[in-house]
């Protein structure tokens, strides 16, 4: 087994999603934590000047998306043929897609001007997405979004939608049922159970 060093802040973030797939897996991992002052001494060692990285016997590796889908391709974890990774894919992209909507919320200081951004965010953009994914989640079928047993999509999901559920928007979420209980079917795994119980306490 290669020996695996995930480096990030002391925050879910963009690395919740690497951190849940390692669990699922039950692979061990350096889950490396900087303060600030370490992560200002450590960027210009990353390729990107960016976390999360992930190195795999010292050989770093940048970008989440790249990191995910490498991880998942190595734990059975990014569907069982082309298709179903393709399709997963596709999910991704639109979390990412609706990011780069929430990050003027996200970085917002002035309470405000925050609930000013919130209410035009989830009015515009988030209640469309998660119409848009509780279809895709019935339309498959299967409790899962890709296939017939969990994927990393599943588990990048959990975490993207608790941004909403427990924080953006509760009472908006509480109107779409199917993901509500694909939350709660996915937490319950045993190995994300586990972590979710563990795991260092934190905000966001």
């Amino acid at each position: 087994m290669p020996h695996y060093k995930l480096t990030y802040l002391n925050m879910m973030g963009r690395a919740e999603h690497i951190r849940l797939i390692f669990a699922q897996a039950g692979v061990e991992y350096d889950d490396n934590r900087l303060t600030q002052e370490e992560w200002a001494a450590f960027k210009s060692k990353t390729p990107f000047g960016q976390i999360p990285v992930l190195e795999v016997d010292g050989k770093m590796l940048a970008q989440t998306g790249a990191i995910t889908t490498y991880l998942a391709k190595q734990f059975g974890l990014n569907g069982k043929d082309d298709w179903e990774a393709a399709k997963i894919q596709q999910l991704n992209g639109g979390i990412e897609d609706l990011i780069v909507q929430v990050i003027p919320w996200f970085r917002e200081q002035d309470p405000e001007k925050k609930k000013e951004l919130a209410d035009k965010l989830v009015a515009d953009h988030v209640t469309p997405w998660l119409q848009r994914y509780e279809k895709f989640l019935t339309d498959n079928g299967t409790g899962y979004f890709v296939g017939n047993s969990v994927t990393q999509i599943d588990l990048g999901l959990l975490q993207f939608m608790g941004l909403f559920s427990h924080v953006l928007c509760p009472e908006t979420f509480k109107k779409f049922p199917e993901l509500c209980k694909f939350m709660e079917r996915i937490a319950s795994l045993p190995n994300i159970a586990a972590w979710i119980q563990k795991r260092p306490k934190t905000d966001h």
